[in-house]
């Protein structure tokens, strides 16, 4: 076992100092970065070398709330790597001129308590009911 490891970076970390004031927890997931507020997981920060399309800030919402959330966000896209088929999650694509104005809309929108942004995983779904 390693103990010298080094944590990978965290890809566009200006999105927890805007979040700063929610105490966000950040994890580790798929090579990404998980953004949790409280029990929602709400964003996940990804810039890799493969499928780099799919490089942004992954916004976690539901199908029902895209044709909104395409109002505020025109570069939002839904993610390749999940398959072709239009994803629940989105993406506010890195290589979108608009990429750091959305996204700052984004922390806008979670900070005012957005419902449209953030899901409570399955498996502590599980544990609350």
């Amino acid at each position: 076992m390693k103990t010298n490891a080094k944590k990978p970076k965290v890809a566009f970390d200006f999105v927890l100092e805007e979040l700063y004031s929610l105490e966000p927890t950040v994890k580790p997931m798929f090579g990404s970065h998980a953004v949790y507020v409280k029990d929602k997981i709400v964003l996940i920060l990804r810039c890799r070398d493969s499928y780099e399309y799919d490089n942004g800030v992954w916004l976690a919402t539901s199908r029902e709330h895209h044709g909104s959330l395409k109002k505020d966000f025109p570069s939002m896209r839904t993610i390749a790597l999940f398959g072709g088929a239009e994803s629940a999650w989105q993406n506010l694509p890195a290589d979108s001129e608009y990429f750091e104005e959305e996204v700052m809309k984004a922390c806008t929108f979670i900070l005012r308590g957005d419902l449209r942004i953030g899901k409570i995983p399955t498996r502590r779904l599980k544990k609350i009911n």
